[in-house]
């Protein structure tokens, strides 16, 4: 997943990128509102961790731009306010999370967890590509029945290729799809990624090919 962090506290926000990288999630930082807001509807993202009390334009008038613009991406607001009437205005203007300043990082990893799933939730969470499915929500993969162990970068460069079946996917596309701003992903390691992903597919029938010049193909397969 690719999660946008909006906080203007260098400290905790690499401190939850941190966390959520180990989680196999590509994280990106702003520090100022108007950017998160821009940010939040020019690219896509899978999950928006916002502070209320950003420079410039805060916290809750970024959600209610993003939920004006018709954006459903979740959002877990982080503030050191903690009257009633502030939860209450944050819920009101959209937000489906909400923790107060100072909270624990695991606790915070769990809530990430569970927002991710009740969003995959929405839009379906299962995919099935011949003897391959994916659930992205219990993070589970199987071929042909037995479990499939994918690491995290592999996982995301799959479900990309997923997303668009019989179409030629750039490694550009793929880097952005699965890198946050500040990563160096080159396009020699997506290469590899993609590799690791055939050695494990090719043997069930599932075939990336490469389009040289331009990127990779997953090839559509019968269903069995």
């Amino acid at each position: 997943m690719r999660i946008l962090i909006a906080e203007d506290d260098a400290s905790l926000a690499s401190g939850i990128a941190k966390i959520l990288r180990t989680e196999g999630h590509a994280v990106d930082i702003v520090t100022v509102g108007e950017h998160a807001s821009l940010a939040a509807q020019q690219e896509h993202f899978d999950l928006v961790i916002l502070d209320i009390g950003l420079p410039g334009v805060d916290g809750y008038e970024v959600l209610r731009r993003l939920r004006a613009a018709g954006l459903r991406t979740p959002v877990l607001v982080l503030t050191a306010r903690d009257e009633l009437e502030d939860r209450v205005r944050g819920l009101d203007l959209g937000a489906d999370d909400y923790m107060t300043k100072p909270f624990a990082m695991p606790e915070l990893a769990a809530r990430v967890r569970a927002l991710i799933r009740r969003s995959q939730a929405r839009v379906g969470q299962v995919t099935t590509h011949g003897p391959l499915v994916l659930d992205s929500a219990a993070r589970r993969a199987t071929l042909d029945g037995v479990p499939l162990e994918l690491a995290a970068r592999e996982w995301a460069v799959l479900e990309v290729l997923l997303a668009r079946v019989e179409r030629v996917v750039s490694k550009e596309t793929i880097i952005q799809a699965v890198a946050g701003w500040d990563e160096e992903l080159s396009p020699n390691a997506i290469e590899v990624y993609v590799s690791r992903l055939r050695a494990k597919l090719e043997p069930a029938g599932i075939r990336i090919r490469t389009v040289r010049g331009f990127g990779y193909l997953l090839e559509a397969v019968a269903d069995r």
